[in-house]
């Protein structure tokens, strides 16, 4: 599988149990979404009613615990039932993945969450995964929630749950410290702004408990969804699409300086003829120049792979509008030729009909307009 965001199902009783859980057994998606095999349209389970199904986002660094997270919410069936309302956890790549590059992560996630949109589905909430056992919020981390507030944008934040995990790993003590520091730190500005920051302590009682938060939440509309979808914009000109693009920047910048630097000591081994020093510089040049010329080829390639994401995207959403379009107008046509057959009895039964039948003929001649106006849809 080429990404590590899906949406899958197994085998189950489909039984209600007494935390309120149903697995559901009925419905089947395929591993990549990127094939653009799923769509919320598509899937029954997604059909919409006076209560649509609840969509739930995981994002997180690569090994914070998202798919220990979403199976053991889920039971792994991912598509559920809880406390009657009908959920969908879509377990989604960190920013950080090691069979991924970053550019290939944004256009997954983005991809993903613009068709769903287009679709008519939005997130009742986002859940964002931190390890409480990580003892700094390093790097990674700070790569990770940077581009996860990108996606989400300022406005949805009151629909974010916060989730710190592994407290298993960490006496309490230490734990409630980098909680505290979380909140006064790192989270505090995403907490100000109506994030909430929940525990979860590696049970299947604790994480839906979690569920039941987010499904307390009016359904989303997420910064990069408005992006695409309702801006139009590609995803490299979106904010998430310009933070990594910054980020790759940066690096670029860092390596160039460094390889400055690094030339400057090969020239001074050069003048003191230290062969040694000279030879692991050179080794060192040979590694650094690998590294910088992997991030301009990535810096190159990331607008033409946006290009590439949004157009696969938009023929995905137009192939199903088109489907859509093509069932809606075959459901007119047949209902015509029902209308048609009955004018043809009424006509044959004589005059005293003649009513019935104009009646008929003008709800025919409106459903001619309609499977007309839906011909043309499909062909624009």
């Amino acid at each position: 599988m080429d990404m590590d965001m899906w949406l899958s199902t197994q085998d189950g009783s489909g039984q209600l149990t007494p935390d309120g859980y149903t697995n559901v057994d009925t419905f089947s998606t395929p591993d990549d979404l990127e094939s653009g095999g799923w769509s919320p349209t598509d899937d029954p389970f997604m059909k919409y009613s006076e209560d649509p199904p609840a969509l739930i986002a995981v994002l997180g660094v690569t090994g914070s615990g998202k798919t220990t997270f979403v199976n053991l919410a889920s039971r792994s069936h991912l598509k559920f039932i809880l406390d009657g309302r009908r959920v969908v956890l879509i377990d989604t790549p960190g920013f950080d993945d090691t069979h991924m590059s970053d550019t290939d992560v944004l256009k997954s996630i983005a991809a993903f969450l613009g068709e769903s949109y287009s679709a008519g589905a939005k997130l009742a909430g986002v859940i964002y995964v931190h390890r409480i056992s990580d003892d700094k919020f390093g790097g990674l981390a700070v790569k990770n929630f940077r581009m996860f507030r990108e996606l989400c944008g300022e406005k949805t934040l009151k629909n974010v749950i916060l989730m710190t995990n592994m407290w298993g790993r960490v006496n309490p003590q230490l734990g409630a410290a980098r909680e505290q520091q979380l909140r006064d730190e790192h989270f505090k500005t995403a907490i100000d702004k109506g994030a909430q920051v929940h525990r979860h302590n590696n049970t299947p009682e604790s994480a839906r408990a979690i569920l039941r938060e987010v499904l307390k939440n009016q359904p989303i509309v997420l910064k990069i969804q408005r992006e695409l979808i309702d801006e139009r914009k590609d995803i490299g000109q979106t904010g998430a699409g310009a933070e990594l693009n910054r980020e790759i920047r940066e690096l670029v910048e860092k390596h160039e300086r460094e390889m400055r630097e690094l030339e400057e000591n090969m020239r001074k081994a050069m003048e003191e003829k230290d062969e040694e020093s000279k030879e692991e510089l050179l080794e060192e040049k040979k590694r650094m120049e690998e590294r910088l010329g992997k991030l301009q080829k990535d810096s190159a390639e990331m607008q033409s792979k946006f290009e590439g994401a949004r157009r696969e995207m938009e023929e995905r959403i137009n192939t199903r509008f088109e489907a859509q379009m093509s069932r809606i107008q075959a459901g007119y046509e047949a209902e015509l030729r029902k209308y048609e057959e009955r004018v043809k009895e009424l006509e044959r039964d004589g005059r005293e009909n003649a009513s019935q039948i104009a009646t008929l003929k003008k709800t025919m001649a409106e459903l001619r307009k309609k499977a007309a106006d839906v011909k043309r849809c499909i062909v624009m």
